[in-house]
């Protein structure tokens, strides 16, 4: 019996955080953010865990965590935007959900994060925030990297133009109509 499980997998600003709840809460289901749950549990910003521990230190606990809070029934996760870049998360998510793609654009992706402070794709190494261009490259080469792992997704939506009330909307009735068929 399936448990109704839902990873929503995009890049950063996709809108995984804020469309992962709303869904939700429509459905009356458990809504987890995986970056979220990580700093609650080390008690620290990523960007702190990234510099005082490191990347492979972060990706472990990112996966004991992801195992950890997906041991329930009808659950959308909310995935970190490289969390697909670990095999055997990928594993993982394939053997126990359904995967959606939030798709934004570059372009998009950098207008809804630049006023946002505690993302370091912003800065230079020297602390001070990076041309919009420098952003936009960056940005357009972590989504190239990425984007063979996202495009394996059961659900695609592109959240550039389309409105959160829509796409809330097509990914709940999505999800209601998988979850009735499992339980049946």
């Amino acid at each position: 019996m399936r448990r109704n499980i839902f990873f929503l997998a995009g890049f950063m600003a996709s809108g995984k955080s804020t469309i992962g709840p709303i869904v939700a809460n429509t459905l009356g289901w458990i809504f987890f953010d995986l970056d979220k749950e990580i700093e609650k549990r080390e008690n620290r910003k990523i960007t702190k865990i990234f510099e005082e521990d490191g990347e492979d230190y972060f990706r472990h606990k990112e996966t004991e965590i992801l195992k950890e809070i997906s041991n329930g029934e009808n659950l959308i996760i909310s995935l970190g935007g490289g969390t697909m870049i670990i095999q055997e998360n990928r594993e993982f998510i394939r053997g126990n959900g359904k995967l959606i793609f939030l798709r934004s654009s570059p372009e998009v992706a950098y207008r809804r994060l630049k006023h946002k402070r505690d993302r370091p794709i912003l800065f230079t190494d020297d602390n001070e925030l990076a041309r919009q261009s420098v952003v936009i490259e960056r940005i357009k080469s972590l989504m190239k990297e990425r984007m063979k792992y996202y495009q394996k997704a059961d659900y695609i939506f592109d959240t550039d133009y389309e409105s959160i009330g829509k796409t809330v909307d097509k990914i709940s009735r999505i999800m209601l109509k998988l979850s009735k068929k499992h339980n049946h």
